[in-house]
């Protein structure tokens, strides 16, 4: 004889799922893992040797460079251009002419490699703005190129070769149809971003932290401005930080077509009451 097994049904209770809560922290960190994985890994970085704010960023992007790898395209922008008085001759049209000058051997060096223009501008900066010194003169920059493996003969091959010339104006074009008008000032594609002006670089995580911060404006293409007042203790410290460039420079500083008074912290100027 046979038999028929009978099943009894099982009644399974429903779950109900917890919803997940986010805190602030939660959302602080995804914001931040989306800004990291977002960040542009290229930047353009538009410079003039004379500058010593732009120096300052470039050391700040050089170290953010050592730890994500970033890669730094180094391209030119005139002051001593942009500044020009009216009547005054164009830099291209003086035989030698400080910043100009040293950007056509720049230029000269870029067609070699990136690396070499890389070298040029962190060492004659490093001369200008730290030891004071003067790479504006050619026997100076000559000297100076030899520092970093390169023949000095390439300060008279740059300085011979009228087509430096048209790279420089092409670079420094390329910021004023964006609508800059000084450095630092970086291309991400086609987003031009002036700045950021920082006159202690941060270095490690921090530098890192404002790389980040920085590059977050590219999400915000109708944000164009933020800034922190000067106080005199400001200028007193931005003054002293370039003291270097001060007692080196030979030229007359202008932002914006506007002389720029360093008051009694010029050496010009105490030379002037002396």
């Amino acid at each position: 004889m046979t038999g028929t097994a009978t099943e009894t049904p099982t009644t399974e209770t429903p779950t109900t799922e917890t919803p997940t809560i986010e805190t602030p922290t939660d959302l602080a960190t995804a914001a931040m893992a989306e800004l990291v994985s977002k960040a542009p890994t290229t930047v353009d970085f538009h410079m003039d040797v004379l500058c010593p704010f732009a120096f300052q960023t470039a050391r700040w992007l050089r170290n953010v460079r050592a730890q994500i790898g970033l890669t730094i395209n180094w391209r030119f922008f005139s002051l001593e251009e942009v500044n020009r008085v009216e009547g005054k001759k164009h830099p291209w049209e003086r035989e030698w002419s400080y910043g100009w000058s040293m950007m056509r051997i720049g230029a000269y060096l870029r067609r070699i490699d990136m690396s070499l223009v890389d070298k040029w501008f962190e060492t004659a900066g490093w001369a200008l703005h730290v030891d004071g010194r003067r790479p504006h003169d050619p026997e100076v920059a000559r000297h100076l190129l030899t520092r970093i493996g390169v023949d000095a003969d390439v300060v008279d091959k740059a300085i011979a070769d009228p087509t430096t010339h048209d790279e420089i104006k092409a670079d420094h074009q390329r910021v004023l149809d964006a609508g800059g008008f000084g450095v630092p000032s970086m291309f991400f594609g086609d987003q031009l971003l002036f700045g950021p002006v920082v006159m202690d670089p941060p270095t490690g995580a921090a530098a890192l932290r404002l790389w980040y911060a920085f590059t977050a404006w590219l999400e915000f293409p109708h944000l164009y401005e933020t800034q922190r007042p000067k106080t005199k203790d400001d200028d007193e410290y931005i003054a002293t930080t370039i003291r270097p460039y001060l007692e080196a420079r030979d030229w007359v500083s202008i932002n914006r077509g506007k002389v720029i008074d360093f008051g009694v912290h010029d050496p010009k100027n105490s030379k002037k009451e002396d």
